[in-house]
């Protein structure tokens, strides 16, 4: 009652700036140890890559992108927060509107831009962090870095965020940075994902510890270009996948308000298309590497159907949105073994 109370306020809002007052008061509820407010979760630890999650759910990249509110989110019972994307120099994204809400389809399309304030201000506030939920910093490119000069970028992210990361997510998907999406593929993939392994094992034997390294793959995929990353992510023995990001379909939504806008469409109606992606990577993917369900979870149902589906852990962003911070102990109540 308290969050739809909350939402019918925010949704007043322009969505941009109803995103910046929602960070900033969670952060705020979380200092004034107000956070109780909001439903228990149970527990339920799980492992995966090597690492012990308090429990399956996590909070997909984009929501805090510059790790400001990372203590007030984990209290809110997620099982890992993942923060960014972050790039290796501030840059203030693409041009306002960029953020609209779909609501009657419960959906959202995005064309931030890694909007950031860069990977320093990241690490800094990171550093301060004290909370049970594991953190993800997922990292990118600059829109103004030419493709040739990409692994460049990655490296230096890779490098500051290394020892602050319980893991790590190469962003190559999003559809809001142009050219982004063509690293998926083919030989500018493998030098880029050879050159950011070859990094891992120099910073894992200078830091003594190893930091799993997932990549995010996009929904708009044919099974030929699902069994080719698959192959690739094997060769190169990737840690883990995100299925899915953000997708620049608009089917179930072409006909509502904003529905044409230019970006990443997420929430419920990607559901279907993310979740075949996701069996798709199940089958060519071996049991070692797991994936990372997200894209359209709006229910603890939605959730198991994703973990049926092949997935070891998911990630809600428009779910939350939506449904508010219950649908996180509705996710781990409905997927307790």
């Amino acid at each position: 009652m308290f969050y739809k109370i909350i939402r019918k306020l925010m949704f007043q809002m322009d969505a941009e700036k109803a995103h910046h007052i929602g960070l900033l008061g969670l952060k705020w509820l979380h200092k004034l140890k107000l956070s109780g407010l909001y439903p228990s979760v149970p527990s339920q630890s799980v492992r995966v890559m090597g690492l012990e999650f308090p429990n399956v759910v996590g909070l997909a990249a984009g929501l805090d992108k510059n790790a400001i509110c990372l203590e007030g989110l984990s209290a809110l019972g997620f099982g890992f927060v993942e923060v960014g994307t972050v790039t290796p120099l501030p840059q203030v994204g693409n041009l306002k509107p960029r953020l609209f809400r779909l609501t009657e389809a419960e959906a959202i399309i995005n064309r931030m831009g890694f909007n950031n304030l860069g990977v320093e201000a990241l690490v800094a506030e990171v550093k301060q962090v004290n909370m049970n939920a594991l953190i993800g910093i997922n990292i990118g490119k600059n829109k103004n870095t030419p493709a040739e000069k990409s692994l460049e970028d990655y490296l230096d992210c890779l490098q500051k965020v290394y020892p602050y990361a319980d893991y790590v997510v190469i962003n190559i998907s999003s559809p809001n940075t142009p050219g982004l999406r063509d690293l998926q593929f083919g030989e500018p993939l493998k030098i880029l994902l050879r050159g950011l392994k070859a990094e891992q094992a120099r910073l894992a034997a200078q830091y003594k510890m190893y930091v799993p390294m997932v990549v995010k793959i996009a929904p708009d995929l044919t099974a030929a270009e699902v069994t080719e990353l698959a192959i690739a992510f094997t060769e190169l023995k990737i840690d883990g996948v995100i299925a899915t990001n953000t997708t620049a379909a608009r089917t179930g939504v072409d006909n509502l308000t904003h529905g044409d806008e230019e970006g990443g469409l997420s929430g419920r109606p990607i559901f279907e298309s993310s979740t075949k992606i996701l069996k798709q990577f199940r089958k060519a993917l071996p049991d070692s590497i797991p994936i990372i369900a997200a894209g359209g979870i709006m229910s603890g149902k939605d959730a198991q159907a994703k973990l049926d589906a092949g997935a070891s852990l998911v990630q809600i962003y428009s779910g939350f949105i939506y449904q508010g911070p219950g649908l996180i102990a509705d996710i781990v109540n409905t997927t307790r073994q």
